[in-house]
């Protein structure tokens, strides 16, 4: 079963920013010494407790520190950038870590309505242009635009021997649709969806299209965590999405689940049912279903907990898986 590692750069409490970067490339280093097949890097913005506002940056970083691990971001937000201009910084980035950089593109907001205009003061506009995006960005890292295209001339440069992979991240038949038309692999969020997944990564596989990549390639991400004992796990997630549940404006912070109110607890119930909590056991049974259920090749995992050392311990026993 191959593993990934989709990661966040969370802020622990009483952290830094520099604090979690240095346990990002902990993650990554581990990551590769314990065989995972990649690491992949989040963007979020405006958001206190993570520091991933800047993927395609802290992805140099990352990769001047490990050596094989595949490296990437889950992903970048199209819609708030020209293709042109994400193209330049993942071959740049494919120049300076040679057959190891993958792109993921995204579609969502990733931040606040205020962070979203802050970024681009026509995200919506370019939502509804996201298929157009995407094909552009493909056409500028295969450097194949028709002769009678605008930027027919335009070079990105630098030009890396291996281009970066492009993935496409999405939760929908749209998105597998779109994936398939563009024959490109696909990562299916899981843990971010409550419709059908097995169906609609049937729906890529039914409509792919060859273009650089002869068959189809799926990715299932889920969030995990996972501990030596259930009970344990069972703590660990409750703990984590405490602080999901009261939300970040909630004043008044309560440290356990009874203290939470009715609704607290029922948002807090409703998001560890889209985890896998438990021990190796446990947690290797309810993956192998998924493997099974997907027929995915691989498998990214997902893992917040408090403290970094709770997250990097999850990792090492999902190893050995």
């Amino acid at each position: 079963m191959k593993l990934s590692i989709l990661d966040q750069s969370p802020i622990a409490p009483g952290q830094t920013a520099s604090d979690a970067f240095k346990d990002s490339l902990a993650l990554a280093q581990l990551g590769e010494a314990l065989g995972y097949e990649r690491y992949w890097l989040t963007e979020h913005h405006g958001l206190s407790n993570l520091a991933s506002s800047a993927p395609e940056v802290l992805l140099s970083y990352i990769g001047a520190h490990t050596n094989r691990i595949r490296i990437g971001a889950g992903a970048i937000l199209l819609p708030h950038y020209r293709p042109y201009k994400v193209a330049e910084q993942f071959n740049t980035l494919a120049t300076l870590f040679p057959n190891r950089v993958d792109l993921g593109i995204g579609r969502a907001p990733g931040g606040s309505a205020e962070a979203t205009n802050a970024l681009s003061k026509h995200f919506l506009k370019q939502v509804w242009a996201f298929p157009e995006l995407l094909e552009e960005l493909l056409m500028f890292l295969e450097g194949q635009f028709p002769v009678d295209h605008e930027y027919h001339k335009v070079n990105v440069l630098p030009q890396p021997d291996v281009p970066p992979t492009p993935w496409l991240l999405g939760t929908s038949e749209k998105s597998a649709l779109l994936a398939a038309k563009n024959g490109i692999p696909y990562v299916f969020g899981a843990f971010m969806s409550d419709q059908n997944g097995r169906a609609i990564v049937d729906c890529y596989r039914e409509h792919f299209e060859q273009r650089n990549q002869e068959t189809p390639k799926v990715i299932v991400t889920v969030s995990v965590i996972c501990a030596e004992n259930n009970q344990e796990a069972e703590a660990l997630a409750i703990e984590s999405l405490i602080p999901k549940a009261q939300g970040e404006d909630k004043k008044e912070k309560v440290q356990t689940f009874d203290a939470l109110s009715d609704r607290e607890k029922e948002m807090l119930n409703d998001m560890k049912d889209n985890m896998i909590i438990g021990d190796v056991e446990t947690v290797q049974s309810r993956l192998q279903t998924i493997r099974t259920e997907y027929q995915c090749d691989e498998i990214m995992v997902s893992t917040n907990t408090i403290t970094h050392e709770d997250r990097m311990q999850s990792y090492r026993l999902l190893a050995q898986i």
